[in-house]
Order: C-alpha cells, then structure tokens, then sequence
C-alpha cells in the first residue's frame, strides 16, 4: 500500500471550481474532484499553519492548550508511528516554518525530508544592499516584505520557484519507489498563500486594467483599500491558485501513467482558507473564522473503496488526517487521538461526529455542527485567564523570552502528556475576541454569515455542544472561565452571551482607525514601536496604558509595526481609547 498527500496552505475552497467557483482556470482541481470524495463539510481545527500541522501529526486538537509551537516530547506523530511501523514517510516541502524555531521538531518525524527555500519572507538569500521595491500596497512596515524582494530574484524563471521545486521532489520520490510498498509521501507547498507571487502566463488568465501600486500582499486587518485594489489582489490569488493547479495536475498526470490508482491512497486539503476581502478583512487569526477560513477543500482517493466523482456530506475535520492514514496502513490509533478514520465516511457516507471544535489560541472558539457554526468570546475585555501548557517554549519566530519563563509554574499531567507534567506560562493572543463578540449562524439560510443570529435554544444547544468537547480535549481550566462555561455540569441559559455581547458584534463593524484622527507629532500612534520603546519619555507612556502587554512576548514581534498598525491587526488588544490617549500622552514629549 502506497499514500500520497498534497497539501497546500491557504486554499480558499470558494475559489475552486469543485465547491462551485466560476471563471477559475482550475481543470486540474475539476479532474480531481471526478477521480475522488469530495467533502462538503470538512472544517480545521486548530488555527493557523504548524497548530493544524500537530493535528495532523497527533490526531487531537491543539488550540486550547498552546499556540504556535514544535511537536511536544509527549505528541504521538503518525508519520513516526508509520516508521516504526515499517513504512518509509518522506516529505518534501517549501513551508518555510518547519526551519523557525516554532516547527523545528516536525520534519525529524519522517524516514527522510526535503526542503525548498524563498517562499513569502524566507530568511534565504543575504543581500546587504537593499533591492529594487516599487512603489507597494500596502506600506506595511513588516521586515519580512524586504527579504521577500531579495528571494524572488532567484526566480526569474518557474522551474526555480520553490513549489515547482517541490513538486519536482515529490514527483521524483514517486517515480523512483513506485514499484515498491508501503510508502508515503506528503508533498507539501506553501502556496497559494501569501504573498501572490507567480508568473505572466497565469496572470494573463486574469486580466484587469489596474494601474496602481503593487499589490500582491496583503496586511491582516481591516480592507482600506479601493475595489479596483480588491479585485486586483483576488486575480493576483487565483492566478498563483492556478499555478497551483498546474502542479496537481503533475500529480494526477504521474498516477494515470504509472497505474498508482490501483493502489495508492491520495488526499488532498490544506490547513485553512484565508479573507479575500470578504466581512471587510484581510487575512485570518485577528478577525472570527469565517467559513472562508475555516471551511476548508478535501479530496480522497481510497482504493480500497474506488469512490470517484461523489460527494460526502460527513462532518470531517484536520484530526481525521492523521488517524485515516494509519488505518489505511493497518496501524493501530493511539489512545490519546480523537480524529477518526474516513473509510467508512468516503464508502458510505457514514457520520463520524455530532460536532467539532475549532479555533487559535487565545481567540473565539468555534463549533459546527455542519450547518450552524457558533463561535464563543471571552466573557471580559481583556482576555484573561489565558495559559500556555508545553515543554517546548517557543513562539513562530523565535524563543519565549526568559522573563516570561521566569513565571512558568509545574502543571499537573494531562491525560494526553503521558504522565508528564508541561510547564504552564502566561498566555498572549494577538487579538481580544472580546472586541468582536460572541456569534452565531445558520449556513443553510446565510452561506456568507452576513446576519448573525440572537436565538437563546439554538445558542445554548451549541454551547452545550461545546463544553463536551471542550471536556473530551482536556481542556485547562483557565478556557472555562475565560469563557463563561461550566467546566463540568450542564450548560444553562445563564452561561449564553450572544445577546449580552451584540453591542460589540455591532461596534466590530465600525470603520477603522486612521492615521488623520490622531495629532501630528513627533512620536505619535504612528512612530514604529521600536523609536517609542528607544526613548524613555514615550516608553513610560506605552507602560502607563499598555501594562503587561509592554512586557508580553507579543512586543519583541510588534517592535517593526506602529501602535496603529498593531491595532488594526490585534483588535481588542489596544482599544480605540487606549489608542487615543497613548497619542494625547505622546504629542506632548
């Protein structure tokens, strides 16, 4: 037996002709939906990129106990358990974030790997002299943006770009074993995320008449730009979606002439979607998980079964990655994993959960039912208690400070720890959930979310739905009382907070801040942080409105970005007022 997966990062399944897309050059995509099970309703669990990575490792949820972080010494990795079990896993790959500190333990996983640098801002190629940038939208002061003009000298021409490159490895590890058994191979790129870098040929498939400054990068936050700009940066999406496209066609091409059909299991998905625009935002992880971040594309060829051009309407999530594959390898799931095989989901149809979670830490947490989606705030401004569990302290980029492991405190063992005991830490989201409120929605009767709903009996059957598998994760205590939910017993009318948080549901829609409602000054809101933090009149300031944030391992991330700029993209983090007076305090140094 033989698994291939193709994963990409960031496919917004509303772009792909399968799940209804119209003038989208995918034929690729279309091929592959008549070749596999198509899943309506398979939804991420843990947000964004490496949390939905150990759910695929691990087969449990990770968002309720840890950020963004390596595999644990307790995790249970399927590509390791599928080694040990005689089956050689290999990975080629040009996710950037399996090199950073926040996922160095993945890729030692596998029997062997393969890396592809310059994807987005890829600490790859040393130019001291800064490149040619022209004139961009938007002028965001992320360092990352400079690196990324470095990298994509070095791909002039396709066959250099780091997902041909690594499609060219996964194809090559096919062709070479595919005479032999039990193998896998996860074929993994990080497009079409951000930025939208691809070639003439796929952008000619989009044509518009924009003639403004650059944009194919967007900033997450709130959309400021013209409709000429929206427009523009989708064709710029859906013009490297196409190139995607071109790369699993490769893929198809491959197993229609080496007979791999017969044999090999193929799945196809992507760790989350991403905000084109849509609810007036850019991005993902500030704003809710709308379905266009959440609701994510899967694709499965069984053999065993040779289901081919149907759909399944089975709620399915990340979880069940991991677990599918070692049941097709006729290993054993370990105690700890919640996911379930998809055999019986892509034979028949068969349902495998009532509900399923989702979220990023420190954010709403959501729950589907597969027609209702409920997503829970905190009860408080301010987000508090928040508690990371790990033994691995890192964040994406870098270290957790010293100063925050100073108050790490033992923690008792979780069930999944192995009787190990984590250390708990202070916990840090980047945004306030708070801000937002707590929402409800019904896809049946509102596909885009556009109205949420005030409705106490369906409320309070989600929110019940939510404690249990809050329950069954093992979720930390310090979860329950930042959301209001009873850590065991029933959930009650009293615990319901959608009709209590509707004025900030309501205030979320508000426009965003901009630099002209704030004094001109020296050092003002729009000074990057790092100038404010260099001179102790404006530091003192920060302190006085800021507290423990000044201190979080958030700042040493924001110290490019202006407090306007981290507003915008953290909300509830920095209020308006907060905001306002910090800019009354600084106009006076």
């Amino acid at each position: 037996m033989k698994a291939i997966m193709v994963m990409f990062d960031t496919l917004n399944r509303r772009f792909l002709p399968p799940y209804g897309a119209a003038d989208v050059h995918a034929p690729n995509f279309t091929r592959l939906a008549e070749r596999t099970a198509t899943f309506d309703n398979c939804y991420g669990g843990s947000m964004p990129c490496m949390p939905a990575r150990r759910e695929m490792h691990t087969g449990r949820y990770n968002f309720l106990h840890r950020g963004w972080g390596p595999l644990e010494p307790f995790d249970d990795s399927v590509p390791e358990i599928l080694k040990e079990n005689g089956v050689h896993t290999h990975l080629a790959t040009d996710h950037q974030h399996y090199w950073l500190d926040g996922g160095a333990t993945y890729h030692p996983r596998y029997n062997t790997f393969e890396f592809f640098r310059g994807q987005e801002g890829d600490e790859w190629k040393g130019h001291v002299a800064d490149p040619d940038i022209p004139d961009s939208v938007p002028h965001s002061a992320n360092p990352l943006r400079r690196q990324d003009w470095v990298n994509r000298l070095y791909m002039k021409d396709e066959a250099d770009h780091p997902q041909t490159r690594t499609f060219d490895a996964g194809l090559h590890f096919i062709r070479t074993n595919h005479a032999e058994d039990n193998w896998f191979v996860q074929i993994e790129t990080f497009d079409p995320h951000e930025p939208f870098f691809s070639y003439d040929h796929y952008k000619k498939l989009y044509p518009d008449d924009y003639g403004g400054p650059h944009f194919d990068w967007p900033d997450y936050k709130r959309v400021t730009e013209t409709p000429e700009q929206v427009a523009h940066l989708r064709n710029q999406y859906l013009a490297l979606l196409s190139m995607c496209d071109r790369s699993l066609g490769r893929v198809l091409d491959m197993m229609d002439d080496l007979a791999l059909w017969d044999d090999t299991l193929l799945i196809v998905c992507t760790d989350h979607g991403l905000l084109l625009g849509e609810h007036d935002w850019w991005g993902k992880n500030a704003p809710p998980f709308w379905d266009e971040t959440i609701h994510t594309p899967l694709f499965v060829w069984d053999p065993r079964s040779r289901v081919a051009g149907e759909r399944r309407s089975s709620l399915v999530q990340t979880i069940d990655f991991g677990p599918t594959l070692l049941d097709f390898f006729g290993v054993p799931r370990t105690a700890d994993m919640q996911g379930v095989p998809l055999r019986e989901v892509i034979e028949r149809d068969a349902p495998v959960r009532e509900a399923g979670l989702f979220g990023c830490f420190g954010g709403h947490v959501g729950v589907t039912d597969g027609r209702h989606v409920y997503m829970r705030a905190c009860t408080e401004p301010g987000n508090r208690p928040l508690a990371e569990y790990t033994l691995m302290p890192t964040h994406m980029r870098g270290r957790i400070p010293v100063a925050t492991l100073r108050d790490a405190t033992p923690a008792e063992p979780f069930p999944f720890t192995k009787g190990v005991a984590p250390l708990r830490l202070p916990g840090y989201a980047y945004t306030d959930p708070y801000a937002f409120g707590t929402l409800l929605y019904d896809l049946e009767n509102d596909p885009e979310q556009l109205s949420p709903l005030l409705d106490d009996e369906l409320e309070l059957r989600m929110a019940t739905l939510m404690a249990g598998l809050m329950r069954a994760n093992d979720a930390p205590p310090e979860q329950y009382e930042r959301l209001g939910l009873p850590p065991s017993g029933p959930v009650t009318s009293s615990h319901l907070l959608a009709g209590r948080q509707w004025d900030q549901v309501v205030a979320s829609e508000h426009p965003p801040l901009t630099a002209a409602e704030f004094p001109r000054s020296r050092l003002s809101v729009t000074t990057p942080t790092r100038l404010l933090v260099a001179e102790p009149a404006a530091e003192t300031v920060l302190r006085k409105h800021l507290g423990a944030l000044m201190d979080s391992p958030l700042l040493p991330e924001a110290m490019p970005f202006s407090l306007l700029e981290i507003a915008g993209t953290a909300v509830g983090v920095i209020s308006r007022e907060t905001l306002h007076a910090i800019a009354d305090d600084l106009k006076d140094l």
